[in-house]
């Protein structure tokens, strides 16, 4: 399990960022304040604060291609 920190904040970057994610078969949650979301859910991203950066697990062994795929996102 990795957490990183992560911006979405624009309309477009959610959209590539639920892309880019739903590739992977792993689990992946956002966590804002007292909110624990499924990160591959547009709409559940949609009712978090999108103007702070948004905590992200990563739910998986091996992570380094993932990190690599949500590079453009951490802050």
């Amino acid at each position: 399990m990795k957490k990183v920190m992560i911006s979405l904040n624009s309309i477009d970057k959610v959209k590539s960022f639920v892309n880019t994610i739903s590739k992977f078969d792993s689990d992946f949650d956002l966590i804002s304040g007292r909110y624990v979301i499924d990160a591959k859910s547009i709409m559940g991203i949609f009712s978090l604060d999108l103007s702070q950066p948004i905590e992200l697990t990563i739910h998986a062994e091996d992570d380094a291609e993932i990190l690599e795929a949500v590079k453009p996102y951490m802050v």
